[in-house]
């Protein structure tokens, strides 16, 4: 049996990035959150499945640049070999439950990637 809360524990960031709630011996659980303009850098793992499921907020998620807008009730699962990468482009916090199986926290590589940004974006 193993019982945590999550307020005793802190975002890799400060206010945003991954929570880790469990690190092993089967799976990685824990929460994400991103501010408004906040992104978490494209990465894939190689033997890793990641599932995101969106509590607050909403945010952009790509994977292998296909974007995915992501609100409330959301569930994306990204399979071994698939890169993501996600921006919050909205005007409220986005936070997520993350669940990342089989537990290997040697499996992630960093990716090369990044949106374009288009003249919207821009405010132009």
């Amino acid at each position: 049996m193993f019982k945590t809360r999550e307020d005793d524990h802190s975002y890799r960031f400060g206010d945003h990035g991954p929570k880790y709630l469990q690190r092993g011996p089967r799976s990685d659980i824990g929460v994400v959150a991103l501010q408004p303009g906040q992104f978490f850098p494209a990465h894939k793992h190689q033997r890793i499945e990641e599932n995101f499921l969106v509590i607050a907020g909403e945010a952009h998620l790509y994977v292998n640049g296909e974007v995915h807008i992501l609100g409330v009730g959301d569930f994306l699962r990204c399979e071994p070999g698939e890169f993501h990468y996600v921006i919050n482009r909205g005007t409220t916090p986005w936070k997520a439950v993350f669940v990342k199986a089989p537990y290997d926290p040697t499996d992630g590589v960093p990716v090369d990637w990044a949106p374009a940004v288009d003249a919207a974006e821009n405010g132009d």
